[in-house]
């Protein structure tokens, strides 16, 4: 992976997490036993050339919704400000009770007639996304997130 990619990624992931621990601001995570603790996901979604509004569209649209009704918490969605990757790249964190509640989610998530029916439908002019990276990540003891 080119350094600039490297770097972009881990900025987008300290942003993303100072943006989420103001969200939780506020929370003793001493007083919280470890089992308690969400684990949070960072996905990066790749778009073939001209194709990020229409993920954008998809995600607004639909996709956020269809991620909460299969119990993943939506925590926030970027854009890097920077060329190249302003124009195809999609980053986002979501929250999860556990590894294995992830699995669960993704699993239902993947198989749902909705999910399918507007996945199709918005890739009729072609596929959208080229890759996806994902990353599951718990929080630290001096985190505020829990």
């Amino acid at each position: 992976m080119p350094r600039l990619t490297r770097s972009l990624c881990a900025l987008t992931l300290m942003f993303a997490l100072g943006v989420a621990a103001g969200q939780f601001a506020r929370v003793d995570l001493a007083a919280q036993p470890a089992a308690g603790r969400k684990v949070y996901e960072l996905r990066t979604y790749y778009t073939h050339p001209g194709k990020l509004p229409d993920l954008q569209t998809r995600f607004r649209d639909h996709t956020t919704r269809i991620l909460e009704k299969h119990g993943m918490t939506n925590v926030g969605y970027w854009v890097p400000q920077d060329e190249p990757a302003h124009g195809n790249t999609l980053i986002y964190v979501l929250a999860h009770d556990s590894r294995d509640a992830a699995k669960k989610s993704w699993d239902a998530f993947r198989t749902d007639a909705e999910w399918v029916k507007v996945r199709t439908a918005s890739e009729a002019n072609g596929p959208i996304v080229t890759k996806v990276d994902s990353v599951f990540m718990d929080p630290t003891d001096y985190s505020k997130l829990k």
